[in-house]
């Protein structure tokens, strides 16, 4: 398996700003996987036509058995679980909480807990509810790091804010600072498996 971190950023309502400032501020060559798992259920997600504009990463509308790719964005569709397999594939099923809030970035990180043997780094910004917030302590149990917006500086601060109250999160930032920071993990992953080779 390749083992390339992958970071999962996770958000709904308000989370737009976040996507845009974290792209914005990452590099197109750090070796790292950007997965979107944001919530709609309602209307298909515009969010692959929109973000392109800012990042020269590829950002790609995740389909059935795409593989996962550094270097690369990938947004989750509407309305589906999203899964990826121990061969890097993504699957996409019927969602599981069709009632009430969904819990999509949740079983995302879950998936990515039990068949990503690369870094993981979890982000929750702005939303409503708390999802993701379950998954977290999970992250931390095998190595990854676990990131929220400052809830000030989030639209909707639920989501991050339930990240908190979880007890599982390593750094509190705004969207500009959460970029530096994944730059730094990632550059220290490179460092890592360059001395390690």
């Amino acid at each position: 398996m390749r083992k390339f971190p992958v970071v999962c950023v996770g958000g709904s309502a308000g989370g737009l700003d976040a996507y845009v400032q974290l792209l914005k501020n990452l590099p197109a060559d750090m070796g790292v996987a950007i997965v979107i798992v944001n919530h709609i259920k309602l209307m298909p997600t515009k969010l692959h036509e929109v973000l392109h504009r800012f990042t020269k990463m590829p950002v790609e509308l995740i389909t059935e058995n795409l593989l996962l790719e550094p270097n690369r964005v990938f947004i989750i569709p509407a309305n589906r679980d999203l899964h990826v397999d121990d061969d890097g594939c993504f699957h996409l099923m019927p969602i599981s909480k069709p009632r009430g809030w969904p819990d999509v970035i949740t079983v995302f990180l879950r998936s990515l807990t039990t068949f990503w043997d690369g870094k993981l780094i979890a982000v929750i910004v702005s939303g409503l509810d708390g999802d993701g917030a379950a998954a977290l302590c999970g992250i931390k149990e095998v190595g990854g790091i676990t990131i929220a917006q400052k809830p000030v500086t989030a639209g909707q601060p639920d989501m991050p804010q339930s990240a908190i109250d979880s007890g599982c999160i390593d750094f509190v930032l705004s969207p500009v600072d959460i970029a530096q920071e994944i730059i730094k993990i990632a550059g220290a992953e490179r460092c890592e498996k360059a001395l390690s080779a």
